[in-house]
């Protein structure tokens, strides 16, 4: 074991929300330039933000990169399988209500594997958040192409580019049903925190997509260079429009990327719609 890793659970004390994160847990396994640590970050303030204890707080992921956001944090939180992080957390958010229930997971786990659930639990409005982070591959295993893989984009499991079309996250959500969908870059980290915690107070199914750079497994086959690099482009070639029909926000891997709240609506949750109808039977029967 190298000194810098025995250390490690003493340097995250100069963090000022270290106490937000579980310390036997470091160090992290992402890799240098990942946007998944800032996206943490940004999480944490909006729950500050919120003023919302831990307790009340469950976070679930799948698998993942972006998963092993749910083992750092200091809250109750749930590992689960692979796509079904939002199987149990349905389960999770209809025996506690009191609960805040975030989905913390890839744009791979939600959207492939998983995402018959996701669309599902977003038509019965169930009450929690999904943030995804997108990084257009998947990151832990080898950088395959994945759901939301630009055209002509390289992976390694495409070569000389991809010929598959990929979802619009944020379409996808709210054709579903979502009541409140936005996306943002990890490079516009105050617009995120007003989102998540904006995201986490709404009634009903949330969606935040969270754009985050990949330098190993996206930014480097697609010659973007290293996460700053990403960040760069990030800089150069997002446009902020809010209140547009997602359908307008699709991504391309050579045009401008369309970030913003797209989407904030209200409409009864499913809790609310079965307890009214538990009550409409009874006042019949």
């Amino acid at each position: 074991m190298t000194t810098e890793m025995v250390h490690e659970p003493d340097r995250i004390k100069t963090y000022p929300r270290w106490e937000w994160l579980r310390k036997g847990r470091m160090p992290h396994i992402w890799c240098p330039g990942c946007g998944l640590g800032s996206a943490t970050s940004y999480f944490i303030e909006a729950m500050e933000k919120l003023e919302l204890p831990k307790e009340r707080i469950a976070v679930v992921s799948g698998i993942g990169c972006t998963g092993r956001i749910a083992g750092y944090l200091n809250v109750d939180s749930f590992h689960t399988t692979h796509g079904r992080a939002i199987p149990f957390a349905t389960g999770l958010q209809l025996t506690r209500p009191d609960m805040k229930v975030v989905v913390f997971s890839g744009d791979g786990d939600l959207f492939a594997i998983g995402g018959n659930h996701l669309i599902h639990a977003a038509r019965r409005n169930m009450s929690m958040t999904v943030l995804c982070v997108n990084n257009f591959t998947y990151g832990m295993t080898g950088g395959q192409l994945g759901p939301t893989t630009p055209m002509h984009a390289r992976s390694s499991t495409s070569p000389y580019g991809n010929y598959e079309h990929p979802f619009n996250l944020s379409h996808m959500a709210y054709a579903s049903g979502a009541t409140y969908v936005a996306r943002w870059t990890v490079l516009h980290g105050n617009q995120l925190i007003e989102t998540i915690a904006e995201a986490v107070n709404k009634l009903g199914f949330s969606f935040v997509e969270i754009l985050a750079p990949c330098p190993t497994g996206y930014g480097r086959p697609n010659k973007i260079g290293s996460g700053l690099d990403e960040m760069r482009f990030y800089r150069e070639n997002s446009v902020i429009r809010h209140n547009i029909d997602p359908v307008e926000a699709e991504i391309d891997l050579h045009n401008r990327i369309v970030v913003g709240k797209f989407v904030d609506i209200d409409k009864p949750t499913y809790i609310q719609t079965m307890n009214e109808g538990v009550s409409r039977a009874q006042r019949v029967f």
